[in-house]
């Protein structure tokens, strides 16, 4: 055989191995990527608008498996109290232990220790006069509990139906049992940590690895798709490249 047609052959056995690497990191990628995702994700159905606009009836959400420890003002977190109906329930966190959170400033704004806090996601827009409550109410929460208030101010039955209550409207964290992330569907994307809360002490949560795993998910995709389709394109590419006849 010529000198050629080893050539050849090396050429269609290293595309052969490039392929079936591809193949194989990408499956590793990709099974990986789901693997850990169902670890620490739990996937949910909002059952009522009283975070709307944020996340909507029927939406399928995807919520971070935390301790109550984690959880920090601005975070959309899923708990179950039994005061409140032993359901899970999914609302936003705006005060913490020790905080005095209070509705309404002159501009109709929240406030945290006194603290104003612009809420983009209420959807009160320019020129807006609504504000973030329609009653008035003051709260001071509790050590190891947090305050929760729909986005839907309006009809959301919250801690603010709760202040009666003995620990005035607040949940334990240990109550807490993971926070949102994402809608998955509709695929409406990531929920973003609110920066008005980010001044206060203690800051937001970090973001989720949930960005990561859907990278590590479609650089597999990617990789088992490009392994399977390299090896035969190299393959006929080696054997168009082998002149008629070459082999003697």
């Amino acid at each position: 055989m010529s000198g050629t047609g080893r050539e050849e052959d090396g050429r269609g056995r290293f595309g052969a191995m490039v392929s079936g690497l591809a193949v194989a990191v990408g499956c590793v990628l990709f099974l990986g990527g789901f693997v850990w995702a169902a670890v620490v994700y739990q996937p949910y159905t909002v059952p009522t608008d009283s975070m709307a606009p944020t996340v909507r009836p029927g939406d399928r959400v995807l919520a971070e498996r935390i301790d109550g420890a984690d959880v920090r003002r601005g975070d959309v977190v899923v708990f179950t109290d039994q005061l409140w109906g032993a359901t899970p329930m999914v609302k936003r966190v705006v005060g913490v232990g020790g905080d005095k959170v209070a509705c309404c400033d002159r501009e109709g704004r929240l406030t945290v220790d006194g603290t104003p806090v612009d809420e983009p996601y209420l959807g009160r827009g320019p020129g807006t006069k609504a504000p973030a409550s329609p009653q008035d109410f003051s709260a001071t929460v509790p050590d190891g509990r947090i305050f929760l208030l729909g986005d839907e101010r309006a009809t959301s039955l919250d801690s603010r139906v709760h202040l009666q209550d003995a620990d005035g409207g607040s949940v334990p964290l240990s109550a807490v049992q993971a926070r949102v992330d994402a809608v998955a569907w509709p695929m409406d994307g990531m929920i973003d940590r609110p920066s008005s809360f980010a001044a206060l002490p203690g800051g937001v949560s970090a973001a989720g690895p949930l960005s990561l795993q859907l990278g590590a998910i479609l650089v597999g995709v990617a990789l088992i798709l490009g392994g399977a389709v390299y090896g035969p394109v190299a393959a006929r590419l080696a054997r168009r490249r082998t002149p008629a006849g070459g082999g003697r």
